[in-house]
């Protein structure tokens, strides 16, 4: 897993890869969700790694590392799955 040089959730664009805690790819940045003018960044909707299933939506608090090719989540390959469906 190559996360890149260190970035902000500023720089993150759609097709980043996603990661669980373990180093499983589990599906890339479809958006990121920020309310950007308050600086107010509320997480990232992952679309399904191979463009089946569900979307998934990833809290600020979830996510542990951004880098300038991917995002490290805090959770699991199992808690990803789990995750809810964005809003």
């Amino acid at each position: 897993m190559q996360l890149g040089e260190p970035a902000s959730y500023l720089t993150l664009s759609e097709g980043t890869r996603v990661f669980a805690s373990g180093g499983e790819e589990v599906g890339k940045v479809a958006e990121v969700v920020a309310a950007v003018e308050q600086d107010i960044f509320e997480g990232i909707a992952i679309a399904p790694r191979h463009g089946i299933g569900r979307r998934r939506f990833a809290a600020a608090d979830q996510i542990a590392e951004i880098g300038s090719k991917g995002v490290l989540l805090s959770l699991d390959a199992a808690a990803c799955d789990s995750l809810p469906e964005p809003r």
